[in-house]
């Protein structure tokens, strides 16, 4: 397994409110990406409580269960959830905090599957002998107007409310996970960003930038320094996983 991470505030951000965990632990390779959003410093907040709480929930499970995948599925809910539970916690105790939420895209690797638990629009991707299939949905307004009939995929890309979620950890006293298991085969890479990446550069920029580069780190920098180039026009994470 090969990784790679690249984090940047973008052009136009003052702060950086993404947050990204990657587990140092080589029998639990668990990754999670998130997107904050509020007032001041409060979308900063969001993703990094959830980031923590996620990581180490889920981590504490995993040590204290058998490994099927329905454990693992629950472990990935309860994970969330408990996320969920203490943001919104916050956001209602602490007036500077009010309203403040998180996108969450988390990946588990084990037995040959990758298990994705998913709120926002935050995606994860997987590129597949030189074809990139995005595994999440988002959960945004532009989405739902996609799928009605309303706009095409090509008119949601440049749309003015493409920044509008429906579903975010933290905004609301419970949250709907999405959780889709893929099995996985060599030479897999599973991509996990932001917002940030996918609103700069399309699939077909993202597919070439894997394809043409072996090294995951320098994949991952060319991605964000692309979608800079391009305008940079929010916070940009990018986490990248070759499997062996």
């Amino acid at each position: 397994m090969e990784i790679g991470v690249k984090t940047s505030k973008g052009k136009i951000r003052e702060i950086n409110q993404d947050s990204y965990y990657i587990s140092t632990d080589e029998n639990c390779p668990l990754f999670i990406i998130a997107d904050g959003m509020g007032g001041h410093k409060a979308g900063e907040v969001a993703s990094k409580l959830a980031v923590e709480i996620i990581s180490s929930s889920f981590e504490n499970q995993i040590k204290n269960i058998e490994m099927d995948d329905n454990s693992i599925i629950n472990a990935i809910k309860n994970s969330i959830w408990r996320a969920n539970d203490e943001i919104y916690r916050k956001s209602i105790e602490n007036e500077e905090y009010s309203g403040m939420g998180t996108t969450v895209t988390m990946a588990y690797e084990t037995n040959g599957n990758i298990f994705i638990g998913h709120v926002g629009d935050s995606r994860a991707y997987l590129l597949r002998d030189n074809t990139l299939y995005q595994i999440t949905k988002d959960h945004s307004l532009v989405e739902e107007l996609v799928k009605n009939g309303t706009i095409t995929r090509e008119e949601a890309r440049f749309h003015p409310q493409k920044n509008i979620i429906t579903r975010a950890v933290g905004t609301n006293k419970e949250v709907e996970i999405d959780l889709i298991v893929k099995e996985r085969t060599k030479g897999d890479i599973l991509l996990l960003c932001t917002d940030g990446l996918t609103n700069m550069l399309n699939d077909e920029e993202i597919k070439e930038l894997l394809i043409i580069n072996d090294d995951m780190q320098k994949a991952c920098e060319l991605l964000v320094q692309l979608s800079n180039e391009k305008g940079g026009l929010d916070n940009i994470s990018v986490v990248a996983i070759k499997f062996k």
